[in-house]
């Protein structure tokens, strides 16, 4: 077992990838010489050149599109989008013709490219470095957009993206990268699928659903709703696009009461997908509406005020709260 940093293990799974396919190529800003702008890419273009680890100019549109030319020529492109917010300025590249070509070709063109975005907040950023653009791309037919929340996921969800066949749009919690745990590098039979979920805490009177950084936000709100007898389940979602869908109704069905949890504005967000879902099929089993916690419907605060902005313990508890008020 090797300890490692959630910004480490994602380190290691792109050096892994690289090793076992030389067509694997690292390109974005300063993701060579420099490691990127949170080091997650430090060391690789020492080791494996800067044919293969390339530093691109300041355009992201322009990393997409020379990527999915690559894609189209047969090699795998890792592209990192150096904060959240520099990823529209690429959108038209993603959504016009990422998305689009292996449909319109009707499967004869792959392209196995993945787009790297570390997203949210609590870095103490302003807008543009702490946003959580995910809907605008589980929106977008085509896409595979996953979300990873530790260490352990992050080593292997990165090797999966990458060798995965379809177009990825991969999120990663940008505050949770310093945070360790230890991983087995030498075995993928713990390996999950990246399209399926996991319920990271058992419960039955409640399921809390999260992905990315707000995961261990529900598990130490889990852990506190335990002192009051409450028994919450919470699961991390992993795949936004796909969805697995079984895994939460399964719960949903079970617990009666669903919270969805996520730092990315409410309107319109993820979690209304989420609760139409669950409302469409598990409506009778339901003992209170889905309700949803999330960001504000503004522009992405200062950072003096980004902790009143984020949903913390207390804000998932007072939704716990209101789901048996009902």
């Amino acid at each position: 077992m090797t300890v490692l940093s959630l910004s480490k293990a994602l380190n290691e799974g792109m050096r892994k990838a690289m090793e076992d396919d030389p067509k694997v190529l690292i390109m974005g800003e300063d993701v060579g010489k420099l490691g990127g702008v949170f080091r997650v890419t430090d060391g690789l273009q020492k080791d494996f050149g800067e044919d293969r680890v390339i530093d691109t100019p300041l355009a992201e549109s322009g990393i997409v599109g020379t990527a999915i030319g690559l894609a189209l020529r047969g090699y795998r492109p890792v592209c990192e989008i150096q904060f959240d917010g520099f990823v529209f300025p690429a959108a038209d590249q993603i959504i016009t013709q990422l998305a689009k070509m292996p449909m319109r070709s009707l499967g004869a063109i792959k392209l196995p490219v993945v787009v790297r975005i570390p997203c949210g907040g609590g870095i103490g950023a302003v807008e543009h470095h702490s946003e959580s653009p995910e809907a605008y791309f589980t929106h977008t037919a085509g896409l595979r957009v996953i979300a990873c929340s530790n260490p352990a996921d992050a080593y292997a969800m990165i090797q999966q993206a990458i060798h995965c066949d379809d177009p990825v749009i991969f999120f990663e919690p940008k505050r949770r990268y310093w945070e360790k745990a230890e991983i087995d590098t030498t075995d993928t039979g713990w390996w999950t699928p990246m399209d399926r979920a996991k319920v990271v805490r058992a419960g039955d009177d409640v399921t809390l659903l999260a992905y990315g950084p707000m995961v261990k936000t529900c598990l130490e709100a889990a852990t506190a709703a335990e002192e009051d007898g409450r028994s919450l389940e919470v699961i991390d979602l992993r795949s936004l696009n796909p969805l697995d869908a079984p895994l939460v109704m399964e719960s949903a069905r079970r617990t009666g009461r669903v919270v969805v949890v996520h730092e990315a504005p409410v309107n319109s967000g993820f979690g209304a997908e989420l609760a139409a879902r669950i409302t469409e099929q598990c409506f009778y089993h339901l003992e209170s509406p889905v309700l949803r916690v999330g960001g504000f419907s503004t522009p992405y605060p200062p950072s003096k005020l980004e902790e009143h902005y984020l949903p913390d313990l207390d804000r998932v508890l007072d939704a716990v709260d209101r789901a048996f008020g009902f």
